[in-house]
């Protein structure tokens, strides 16, 4: 962004006058009030915020919010990003997707998105179904799910989404329960610092068509015992009590008892996110029990831009044309008179 003074914005200055048009309960809501109330706190200007979405019921984010924005086509949120991105480096670019927008039709984009390192920040609605449709199975529905489209059973094994970003060389991934707003919120300004594309997972529930697919990890009464938030340089340490952590058994993550076989907290493995090789990092994302959740993988790296940038100076440097001019008027020429 430029570097120039903002003005101090607050929740109502990003909030549109749109009427929000999800199902009652829904995650979405959550999302969006975190999102509402990250905005102020990345000192962007509003005017170079914009929002792009693709086709689902997460799509329609764009209109809840007092940006600029693209409600666009089906899987294609990533293309239409980039190129705004490229026209203009200084905007504020997110682009908002559904597991079916962006690992089905939108695969091929959201692959090279993340390969590209293009810096942008994606927000990925995983409710782990088709909702705007109406409850058919997705790329991550679970093998057996019964759905709309798989009424016997879904045969088809899901997409970890973070194992697929990771296999497409994504430099952040982050991940996220959609009933966690604070922890959310701050991913989300996590997200914009970052320097290339950022994906934050989060796991959403569809209170109509596959209602309770997280429970299991994001109810009160059991998250802290399931989840295991992460930070950079901090031990991974989780459970009501904090007395349970993680560390390495042969090449698999392994759960231990703080003060059990003279165990301590001393002896926890420590979480690095931008450590450049993913193997801890594709154990902790396949990691069931804990989930992990928060900052998985931040390497810096160049962005498309920068790398962009950097092409087109080194070749203009060496040209003997510095300006369209200087090539029309290249070679033989003659005037008209």
């Amino acid at each position: 962004m430029e570097d120039t003074a903002i003005q101090k914005y607050t929740f109502k200055d990003f909030q549109s006058d749109q009427e929000v048009r999800w199902c009652p309960g829904c995650d979405d809501y959550v999302i969006l009030r975190s999102m509402l109330k990250a905005l102020p706190e990345m000192n962007v200007k509003r005017e170079d915020v914009v929002f792009i979405s693709g086709i689902g019921c997460s799509s329609r984010f764009p209109y809840y919010v007092n940006s600029y924005g693209m409600h666009s086509i089906h899987g294609r949120a990533p293309g239409i990003a980039t190129g705004v991105k490229l026209a203009n480096p200084n905007l504020s670019v997110w682009v908002i997707t559904g597991d079916g927008d962006s690992m089905a039709i939108g695969g091929n984009h959201f692959i090279h998105m993340l390969r590209r390192n293009i810096n942008l920040n994606v927000v990925l609605f995983n409710n782990e179904i088709y909702g705007l449709t109406k409850g058919q199975f997705s790329p991550t529905s679970l093998l057996g799910q019964k759905t709309k489209s798989s009424p016997y059973g879904n045969t088809q094994p899901p997409f970890q989404p973070g194992e697929l970003a990771i296999g497409a060389q994504a430099r952040f991934f982050a991940r996220i329960g959609g009933n966690n707003p604070k922890d959310m919120s701050d991913l989300f300004v996590q997200a914009e610092k970052f320097k290339g594309t950022s994906l934050i997972e989060v796991l959403q529930n569809c209170v109509i068509f596959n209602d309770g697919c997280y429970t299991h990890y994001t109810d009160k009464e059991v998250k802290e015992d399931k989840q295991i938030f992460l930070e950079h340089g901090k031990p991974m340490i989780f459970g009501k009590n904090m007395d349970k952590g993680l560390m390495l058994n042969g090449l698999k993550l392994k759960v231990v008892t703080i003060g059990e076989e003279g165990i301590t907290k001393e002896d926890l493995l420590i979480h690095d996110a931008k450590e450049s090789d993913p193997t801890l990092h594709q154990m902790l994302i396949r990691s069931t029990y804990p989930l992990a959740t928060g900052i998985i993988r931040s390497v810096d790296e160049l962005s498309f831009e920068d790398r962009e940038m950097q092409l087109t100076e080194q070749v203009r440097a060496k040209s003997p044309f510095k300006k369209v001019d200087d090539l029309l008027f290249s070679g033989e020429t003659y005037e008209v008179k």
